[in-house]
């Protein structure tokens, strides 16, 4: 969904795409972490996404952005909203139920749905380098999802009764976070990103939070731990999406954030190192092609 940079990539922009990487999958461990202490999926989500909102909006108020929509961005970008708030309760869902690399893995299979969504509803045909891709992204995801229960000995069955509901949640991640692009690209390509985000962010924030009070309430963490991933999840999510809206285009990056996709990688070390949590070397090669075939799609010449 990108387009090419009109110059190369600066060392100061390509490590702070790795930087957003990097908080971007911490993000993501940080809010395992808080599921672990009894924080729910609405409540991290509403809380991440109000106060993003609050620091976007008066980054907007600052730097004095025009906040005027055209008809079609108005009809839009509430879609595009509630697209992304179901996008974010579904990849928490899957963060809070799978190892958080593979849950992340599964989530960036979006390059796949975006093309879909563009094939049917604006018929757009795929590229080539998409085609290639495709069966190696899949490859990559059936041996980092260790679908035939091999590396876990639990055999197709027990593994699938492990892993089934998680990987559901990523893959519906990845179906409404592809449509949400498709539209962004086609019915509010024009808006300013910063706008785009604290409208979003605003949505989702008020979406998330009435799921929560009509589920019987926010459900807060009981230890200081899980305070801790709260308020890491957050601040580390707001950082990541304020410096990709504003400090990335003063830096004259364009199409080169196909880096930030070694997120999962990212989020697989820390996830070993704060969690605990392991997967099996066959499962690493998965990984390795997913997150290489993302990254070679996401640099390619159009």
């Amino acid at each position: 969904m990108n387009t090419p940079s009109a110059r190369a990539l600066s060392g100061a922009a390509f490590f702070t795409l790795l930087f957003i990487a990097l908080v971007m999958g911490a993000n993501h461990v940080a809010a395992r972490v808080a599921f672990n202490d009894g924080v729910s999926v609405p409540t991290a989500v509403a809380v991440r996404s109000l106060v993003t909102a609050l620091v976007v909006g008066a980054l907007l108020l600052a730097q004095r952005v025009p906040l005027a929509l055209d008809s079609r961005q108005r009809k839009a970008l509430p879609a595009i909203g509630v697209l992304i708030a179901v996008q974010s309760l579904c990849l928490y869902s899957a963060v809070a139920r799978l190892p958080v690399a593979l849950a992340l893995l599964v989530f960036n299979s979006f390059p796949l749905t975006t093309a879909l969504w563009a094939r049917v509803l604006y018929q757009h045909r795929p590229e080539r380098k998409l085609l290639i891709a495709m069966p190696v992204i899949l490859l990559g995801l059936v041996l980092a999802l260790d679908v035939l229960g091999a590396a876990s000995g639990l055999g197709a069955a027990g593994q699938w009764q492990r892993i089934g509901v998680g990987v559901a949640f990523a893959l519906g991640a990845s179906l409404t976070f592809g449509l949400a692009l498709v539209l962004t690209q086609h019915e509010a390509g024009g808006l300013d990103g910063r706008v785009r985000t604290f409208g979003s962010m605003a949505m989702v924030g008020l979406l998330a939070g009435t799921g929560a009070l009509a589920s019987g309430g926010f459900a807060w963490p009981g230890h200081a731990v899980g305070w801790w991933g709260l308020a890491l999840l957050t601040l580390l999510y707001g950082t990541g999406i304020t410096i990709l809206f504003t400090v990335l285009p003063r830096l004259g990056v364009v199409g080169n954030s196909a880096i930030m996709n070694v997120e999962p990688i990212f989020a697989l070390v820390l996830a070993w190192v704060v969690l605990g949590q392991a997967i099996a070397p066959v499962q690493l090669l998965g990984a390795l092609l997913v997150v290489g075939a993302v990254i070679w799609l996401g640099t390619r010449k159009k």
